[in-house]
């Protein structure tokens, strides 16, 4: 009778064979992120990673972290993991590309009641390809095998982004003031906020996942989980020429709670709704939820991912260069003074 020293642990729903068969699928793609400064490989107890500081007068570090959300439930519905690892990534790296960040390496967490090592290296590959969209290193991970914790085929991920700026140019919103140009940058799509509300109007509009969105000839499988579009390469590229006032990731809490995050009490931003185009899945989503435009600006992103704020000679010269990039961007609003008790963000209709 053969013996195993993992045996007891299996009985009890934990998989130790199959965590290692994990780790053994991934090693070469998880190598296949590491840039200068990773000083060790993955399966320590940590990661180690030393910064290139050349050049700066006060470098500082960057973090930040989050999750997918219920967006997950939507891929085990449909059955695809290929894209909520970049979901993963984007949301914690766009977080440091706000303050002026250089992503350097990111951390997952992987969490599930039954460890399936196909649907986690699908889910892993996504996570490389994000790190590698946004030049960062995929430094080390976790994944927890927690029996009884989640139903059957359902599993969560968390991300940590840590990156680096120099202390003259963090970019924290303190000189935005009236008259600043609001330069808004095209999402995907849903990207990764509101899921909770779209599994719902989903459900309930008798879609299928291979159904056409009306407007456009993608089925909503596809459309639902396109992933988060990555900001690395436009934050870099205009940081390095142009001065940015303050950027805002459009996540939780939409326009409305989103934007005042860098805005001082003084100030106010006026949005006009016109000024940029909205995929169809938002009009679809409207339509079904039976949802106003303020109700969809405060869940989701309505078509707009990322935001910088300029003066008005730098957002001038900001969008020729977005067109070069192949970035849809839209001027679509301007820094006012706040009146007394108004809101921090106000969006015409007309």
């Amino acid at each position: 009778m053969s013996f195993s020293r993992s045996d007891a642990y299996a009985s009890a729903g934990v998989d130790i064979t199959a965590a290692n068969e994990l780790v053994s699928r991934i090693r070469t793609m998880v190598a296949s992120t590491q840039t200068h400064g990773v000083l060790s490989d993955i399966g320590g107890f940590g990661g180690l990673f030393r910064p290139d500081i050349t050049g700066m007068q006060a470098p500082v570090l960057v973090a930040g972290t989050d999750g997918v959300g219920t967006k997950l439930k939507m891929a085990s519905m449909f059955n695809r993991h290929d894209t909520v690892g970049i979901d993963l990534v984007a949301m914690s790296v766009n977080d440091c590309l706000v303050l002026g960040a250089k992503p350097l390496f990111f951390l997952d967490y992987f969490s599930c009641g039954e460890l399936n090592v196909e649907q986690a290296t699908t889910v892993v590959g996504g996570i490389v390809e994000g790190c590698k969209m946004s030049n960062c290193t995929l430094l080390g991970g976790e994944t927890a095998e927690m029996p009884g914790m989640y139903a059957n085929g359902d599993y969560d991920l968390a991300g940590f982004c840590v990156g680096i700026v120099d202390g003259p140019n963090i970019v924290d919103g303190s000189t935005i003031s009236v008259g600043d140009v609001i330069i808004g940058l095209a999402s995907s799509g849903l990207h990764s906020n509101g899921f909770s509300l779209v599994r719902k109007i989903f459900e309930e509009s008798g879609a299928r996942p291979d159904d056409i969105v009306p407007g456009t000839d993608r089925t909503f499988a596809d459309v639902l989980l396109t992933p988060t579009v990555i900001y690395a390469d436009q934050v870099k590229s205009i940081m390095r020429d142009l001065p940015i006032k303050g950027m805002v990731h459009i996540t939780g809490g939409g326009f409305y709670d989103s934007i005042p995050r860098v805005l001082s009490p003084s100030v106010c931003a006026s949005i006009r709704f016109s000024s940029w185009e909205r995929p169809a899945i938002f009009n679809w989503l409207k339509e079904q939820g039976n949802l106003t435009w303020p109700e969809m600006l405060q869940v989701f992103n309505c078509g707009i991912g990322y935001i910088m704020i300029t003066d008005r000679n730098t957002a001038d010269d900001m969008l020729p260069r977005f067109k070069y990039m192949n970035t849809d961007a839209w001027e679509i609003g301007t820094i006012v003074r706040r009146k007394d008790n108004q809101e921090q963000v106000e969006i015409s209709f007309d």
